[in-house]
């Protein structure tokens, strides 16, 4: 997960909520909705390199509908093609090593999805 700055600038990186360690992952990802005062939320969507719907596409469409049913913030989709590789890339620059930090990589690429997005605002 990442956040906004309040004036919803600048994206940085927040934590990750790994849904197959964390049983109830939806409760807690409200929490932190809550918790953060969030007024709207981007998830990234995984779409093939050609641009079309994956297997991975339809579970973050679901997910996307399960969390409809549990929060009135609104949810806003935007194309994840390539953050986890710009992420990666950005974190080898800082110096930091890749190999066995996927939730880095991960809190890394929500961060450029959500700086995409407010990009185009």
């Amino acid at each position: 997960m990442a956040v906004s700055d309040p004036l919803g600038i600048i994206a940085q990186p927040l934590l990750v909520i790994d849904q197959k360690k964390t049983p109830d992952y939806v409760a807690e990802l409200l929490k932190v909705l809550q918790d953060f005062n969030i007024r709207k939320i981007v998830v990234g969507m995984p779409l093939s390199m050609k641009g079309t719907d994956s297997q991975q596409t339809k579970i973050v469409r679901d997910f996307i509908s399960e969390l409809n049913t549990q929060t009135e913030i609104p949810i806003v989709s935007v194309d994840e093609r390539l953050s986890s590789s710009t992420a990666r890339s950005r974190l080898i620059t800082r110096g930091v090593r890749t190999g066995h930090h996927k939730g880095e990589i991960d809190k890394a690429a929500a961060c450029v999805i959500l700086q995409e997005f407010l990009d185009t605002l």
